[in-house]
């Protein structure tokens, strides 16, 4: 493959992640249909298992089964008392905070072994919610606001880790940004086990550019800057702190008007090839988008047409217009 060719190819996201680098998910036990939960049920997401289980490799856990608990076994829920919050099963009065703070801590160190791209957790649960979880008092419910206990400790050590609840997960700009942080995770994952080099990191920068801006503009310059110290400071120094702002930008979400940014940058480059006519067309399209009444990927199918059309080698080298499989039609929501 010649080298232009292959400066393409790096547009596509299959040319950043391959077999030996599988996507691979934490996920709570009982979304993937385990009859793990406490009344010996389980919540199974289709989404999950039909649409996502395509293209990733699932690690299950359930916490609660991890410290001993069996199936089924008596409710458990947060409670305040005057120091900290605590999990009770309210039944017994059994009190699990320590057992499960500790498992929690060993299967989280457990994990990172095996390098996961993402976690998927079970909303509303005591060990597993991420947010808004029911802590309790002697006189019923006090706040919504904690997170369960085995999610807190995941969170807190391993913050570079993208993880969302499975309820969030229908929200389509929520469900979006998370696949995209799990691809890029995973391509980056790809990168280092290939080797990465200077070259390495700057072919792979230069491909996520659009990608870096659609969802965070200052920290896609700061990124720039990081690349820009190659054979200024020690490379390892170099891919940690790279690696670090790339996480950074991704956790920011993409809107519709960064995409419309994004888009126009795009269009500029095409500004001096394009009638006026299909210029026109395609601005309508992005303003139609902006305004919500069209889903994204109309206007990139329109400029990825004329990318080819007019062998755009810049652009058509930019992740940002295939950042993962198209059967998870992921833009393809108003």
């Amino acid at each position: 493959m010649s080298e232009k060719a292959f400066d393409k190819e790096l547009g596509k996201w299959s040319a950043w992640h391959d077999t030996g680098v599988p996507l691979r998910l934490g996920v709570s036990s009982c979304l993937l249909g385990e009859e793990v939960r406490f009344d010996g049920g389980h919540a199974r997401n289709s989404f999950m298992m039909d649409v996502l289980g395509n293209w990733f490799e699932w690690v299950p856990v359930c916490p609660e089964v991890g410290i001993g608990m069996g199936v089924p076994r008596p409710t458990i829920r947060l409670f305040q008392n005057d120091k900290d919050v605590r999990l009770i099963a309210p039944s017994t009065r059994e009190d699990f905070t320590v057992r499960m703070g500790t498992y929690a801590a060993k299967k989280v160190k457990e994990l990172q072994k095996t390098d996961l791209d993402g976690y998927i957790l079970k909303k509303g649960s005591p060990s597993c919610g991420m947010e808004r979880i029911k802590v309790y008092d002697e006189r019923g419910v006090r706040r919504r606001d904690a997170a369960g206990l085995y999610a807190a400790v995941l969170i807190e050590r391993w913050p570079t880790l993208p993880v969302e609840e499975e309820g969030r997960l229908n929200d389509v700009d929520i469900r979006e940004n998370f696949i995209e942080r799990v691809f890029c995770r995973n391509r980056w994952r790809t990168l280092i086990r290939r080797g990465l080099t200077r070259r390495r990191l700057v072919a792979f920068h230069t491909a996520h550019k659009l990608l870096l801006r659609s969802h965070n503009e200052a920290g896609y310059r700061r990124s720039g800057r990081l690349v820009g110290l190659a054979g200024q400071i020690p490379d390892g120094e170099l891919f940690t702190l790279y690696e670090a702002e790339l996480y950074r930008v991704m956790r920011t979400r993409a809107t519709k008007r960064r995409h419309v940014n994004v888009l126009e940058h795009a269009l500029g480059y095409m500004k001096k090839l394009l009638p006026s006519r299909e210029k026109r067309e395609i601005l309508a399209a992005i303003g139609d988008y902006g305004a919500g009444l069209i889903p994204l990927i109309v206007p990139l199918t329109l400029l990825r047409f004329n990318i080819h059309r007019y062998e755009i080698d810049y652009l058509a080298g930019q992740i940002y217009f295939n950042p993962h499989p198209k059967e998870l039609m992921l833009r393809n929501h108003v």
